[in-house]
């Protein structure tokens, strides 16, 4: 027989998928909006904080308590997680590169309660901002937008998107992902992974190791990163492999914004040798207003949120409920967080 458990929700949720939760034998679940931030879009899992009372903390901090399982970290002090839910067990997250996540939360030493992402629910949104992104430089719509804001008529040319060759950096779900899907619209891809590794990715050209980049860098058309910010891609894309890359070439960057040197990345696009950019991501984190990658009609500004789909709290609950059947029988659960990787 399995064990009782107490799910807590701890980020907003619609209720529909609160109630599928609830509905599991043997769960119980703790769920108060007034307690939670408030979301401003669907699938939002920052929301806007509230403010809460002595008593609604108190509230809190009782249902924090007495959880087993929770969906998404403690909003209020996650730092202090395992001080005010000591029968934690498990975390499911709402991100799938929670890493960074931990950092800011300052959680740096391994917890004791497993923690699983959402992998594999941002792959198809991101890998579709990763062929906009090429299709904006290449296909010149910062130059169509200005002629007609302009209202000028001028005939143009522009490259062709079939056959231009792209590197997509990083073969998790997001980048096996984005090679399926640039592949299919015609594009010659190769695939970049771990050294040591071998990788099944299905429509590359070919697929090589880390070490092997600065060798492609030449040759790239576009240049698609997709990789988990670790110590090893932090700071991938600096001065030098920038100066690298074939003139003209496109970037996008949809891993995370210390994958790329901002400073570097500007100066490639003032010289030219980045023809463009679609940049989901960033150093900081919102864009500083007064950062110049606003202002740059060569630069596509996403504010983080390539990966979101009004379907994303559904397939992250699919995950969640897969791995709550998982957990409560003793199996291997998906997606499980490996602190020595750092995803």
């Amino acid at each position: 027989m399995t064990e009782d458990l107490t799910v807590v929700i701890a980020s907003p949720l619609e209720a529909e998928y609160v109630a599928r939760i609830a509905a599991v034998p043997g769960v119980r679940v703790l769920h108060d909006p007034a307690l939670i931030p408030s979301p401003t879009y669907v699938a939002d899992h920052k929301g806007v904080h509230p403010a809460l009372d002595d008593e609604q903390l108190a509230r809190w901090r009782g249902m924090l308590a007495e959880a087993d399982v929770l969906w998404d970290f403690d909003w209020q002090d996650a730092n202090h997680l395992a001080d005010h839910a000591p029968k934690l067990r498990w975390v499911q997250a709402t991100s799938s590169g929670v890493g960074q996540v931990l950092v800011r939360f300052g959680i740096t030493e391994t917890p004791a309660y497993t923690i699983t992402t959402a992998a594999g629910v941002h792959a198809v949104p991101l890998a579709e901002f990763a062929l906009t992104g090429i299709l904006h430089v290449v296909k010149g719509l910062p130059m169509l937008r200005r002629l007609q804001a302009e209202r000028t008529w001028q005939r143009y040319t522009t490259r062709q998107v079939q056959g231009l060759h792209t590197v997509v950096v990083g073969l998790g779900t997001v980048g096996r992902e984005s090679v399926r899907l640039l592949a299919a619209a015609g594009l010659e891809v190769t695939a970049v992974g771990r050294d040591g590794r071998s990788y099944d990715v299905p429509g590359a050209t070919r697929v090589i190791g880390m070490s092997q980049l600065d060798e492609l860098l030449p040759a790239t058309d576009a240049l698609v990163l997709c990789c988990p910010l670790t110590d090893e891609t932090r700071g991938l894309m600096d001065e030098q492999r920038f100066g690298l890359l074939q003139h003209g070439a496109a970037l996008v960057n949809i891993a995370r914004g210390g994958v790329v040197d901002e400073p570097a990345m500007l100066a490639a696009l003032e010289s030219g040798r980045l023809g463009g950019a679609a940049l989901d991501v960033f150093a900081a984190e919102p864009l500083p207003t007064d950062s110049p990658l606003w202002a740059r009609d060569d630069v596509l500004v996403s504010p983080h949120s390539a990966s979101t789909v009004d379907q994303e709290n559904g397939r992250i609950l699919e995950i969640f409920l897969d791995n709550l059947e998982r957990f409560r029988s003793g199996r291997e659960m998906r997606n499980v967080y490996d602190p020595a990787r750092g995803y």
